[in-house]
Order: C-alpha cells, then sequence, then structure tokens
C-alpha cells in the first residue's frame, strides 16, 4: 500500500492491483479502476467484476487490441422495400 501525504496530512491509503491499477467504490455503489495516472479505465457494479474487468482490458492492451482499427456500417437500408 502507498500512503499519499500533503503538507503532512495523510489523504488516503492506495492499494495498488498488480503493482499497475487501483479501485475506488464510488457514491453510488458502482466501482472504477484507474491507472498510476489517475486515468479511468472500467466502470462496474460490483468490486469483482470491476477487478477483473479491469485485468482483462490490460492485458488486451498489453497483447495489441488497442492497435485495431474499428470498423464502421451503414445503419440504413437502401433501396425499396
Amino acid at each position: 500500500m502507498t500512503q499519499l501525504h500533503t503538507d503532512n496530512i495523510e489523504i488516503t491509503e492506495i492499494e495498488w492491483i498488480d503493482d499497475c491499477f487501483r479501485l475506488e467504490q464510488k457514491k453510488w455503489g458502482t466501482w472504477e479502476s484507474f491507472d498510476k495516472n489517475g486515468k479511468s479505465i472500467i466502470t462496474a457494479l460490483t468490486e469483482e467484476s470491476c477487478l477483473n474487468g479491469t485485468r482483462f482490458y490490460l492485458k488486451g492492451v498489453q497483447d495489441g487490441w488497442k492497435d485495431c482499427k474499428s470498423v464502421s456500417h451503414e445503419g440504413t437500408v437502401g433501396g425499396k422495400l
């Protein structure tokens, strides 16, 4: 765990999971994961699904999923029906 201090006041203790992200419960009861830069990664309804979803996403990024191109499809039907 890492303790953050500002002006000799302890703010919070942070538990880094897999030494790369942390989980935080939000006021509405949802869970959110954050990287070490504070960027939000995953939001989920339970702590377990947030943990598992974040690990799955980060593994995908590590394996190169972020380099995949998205494909768009036309949402209208052409021709006369």
